[in-house]
């Protein structure tokens, strides 16, 4: 199993290498592309909002034409979850690139069943426990997409797809659907179906377990991160799995980072939950065979949880972002003038906003909406760059309070420069716990 992507926005060329090098193996193989994350899908459902056409991965032909005739040539598999909001519409875009190529016969499956907008009542569901349940959210549900497993994928491959399309399934099944289709894996054979399951969280990520989101220089130097290798799973019959890349590439597999990869967003490494099986992973053995390969092995399975983990989404506020750079001698104290200036605008125009106004380069990351730290900070900087994050119900307030940063050109202290402004809406989300006899997922061929 080959991973090409792992997030919407990764390296649109790193896919090559992967296919290349699973063509040359002279196994059977498969490659998925994970580019799904919560934000990306809410992002979706306001594209298709705008057009009914639109709402799947916007990188989608970019990443797809390099490799499909290779793909097509060396019967490897292609599974993403490219649909987002549209799987449907991502299909018919992959059906004209492939048409475009000569491919006029590849074997499109969507996999849907994800969308529950329609069936769901969330007065009736239990909030998941890492939202704050006390939280209240709006009544009209702009989307609401419930994570899907790997059977439907499984389903997809064995009747001979040689691209599947899907929207919101948890991200291990991208690889867990390949695997049990080719091996034959008894559903309710736990152990393997959580070590198939361990070699989609190891890949979901893309380059991170390849050193990639690893390196750190001098602590964890990585070499050629700009040729980095994305991975590669080696999986065999009995769940035995052996991380690598391809050769040639850049980045680095070792022990090291496949343990960040291990533990990554596992809340409790006995109880990993997916729609398939609860994975344990407190028992996996993990060690460096060679360079650049890594044996992992160890998982153990549990049934899965009762319930599906949904996503649902609801309409937000407007958002604006407003940047200027101040640079050169006494730099800080003109941009703390210009913030001071930016605020009481605000309060003389009664924009109701939600204003924050950070010194980016001085704790803006660590610091709080009450910039303690920033004001605390007495030293000298060469250069600062003020931001001016504002939010509001009406676009127009959040509008008006940008321009005031724009403004700064002339009427602000002297040497801003480098404006930057930007507005846009947001879909809060909020995750609910859906009944599985509520979901009905399913494959359909283009």
């Amino acid at each position: 199993m080959g991973c090409g992507a792992g997030f919407s926005g990764d390296r649109v060329d790193a896919p090559q290498a992967v296919v290349a090098a699973i063509a040359a193996s002279g196994k059977r193989g498969a490659i998925m592309f994970e580019t799904l994350g919560e934000r990306t899908l809410a992002l979706g459902h306001l594209a298709r909002r705008n057009d009914p056409n639109s709402g799947y991965e916007p990188l989608l032909d970019e990443f797809l034409r390099p490799i499909l005739p290779t793909c097509v040539a060396a019967a490897i598999p292609i599974v993403s979850n490219f649909g987002a909001a549209n799987p449907m519409a991502a299909a018919h875009k992959i059906r004209a690139a492939a048409n475009a190529l000569g491919l006029r016969a590849l074997k499109i499956a969507v996999v849907s069943g994800d969308d529950v907008r329609e069936s769901i009542d969330l007065d009736r569901l239990e909030r998941w426990e890492g939202d704050d349940v006390n939280d209240t959210v709006p009544g009209e549900i702009i989307a609401a997409n419930v994570y899907l497993g790997a059977q439907q994928i499984a389903q997809a491959l064995r009747a001979g797809a040689q691209v599947v399309v899907t929207g919101r399934v948890a991200d291990p099944a991208l690889a867990l659907g390949p695997l049990v289709a080719h091996f034959g894996w008894d559903w309710n054979d736990w152990d393997l179906i959580a070590a198939g399951t361990l070699a989609g969280h190891l890949l979901e990520c893309g380059a991170q377990v390849s050193g990639g989101y690893f390196a750190d220089p001098g602590y964890k130097d990585v070499p050629d991160p700009a040729n980095i290798g994305f991975p590669i799973a080696e999986v065999s019959a009995n769940g035995d799995i052996v991380m690598t890349k391809p050769a040639g590439t850049g980045g680095r597999v070792s022990t090291m980072t496949v343990k960040e990869q291990l533990i990554y967003e596992i809340h409790d490494p006995a109880n990993y939950l997916t729609p398939d099986v609860t994975l344990d992973v407190t028992g996996v053995k993990i060690d460096e065979i060679a360079a650049d390969r890594v044996s992992v092995r160890g998982a153990r399975g549990k049934p899965p949880p009762r319930d599906l983990k949904a996503t649902v989404c609801f309409p937000g506020d407007w958002l604006g972002e407003a940047e200027i750079s101040y640079a050169g001698p006494n730099a800080l104290a003109r941009a703390r003038l210009a913030a001071d200036v930016v605020r009481r605008r605000l309060a003389m125009r009664g924009l109701a906003v939600r204003a924050r106004l950070d010194f980016i380069g001085i704790q803006s990351v660590f610091d709080s909406d009450t910039s303690d730290l920033q004001n605390a900070f007495q030293g000298e900087v060469p250069e600062v760059r003020l931001r001016l994050a504002a939010s509001a119900a009406d676009r127009d307030s959040v509008k008006q309070s940008v321009q005031e940063v724009l403004a700064l050109y002339c009427c602000g202290p002297a040497g801003g420069g480098g404006v930057r402004t930007s507005i846009h809406n947001r879909i809060r989300t909020a995750s609910y716990l859906v009944p599985r006899h509520m979901v009905r997922p399913k494959v359909s061929f283009l």
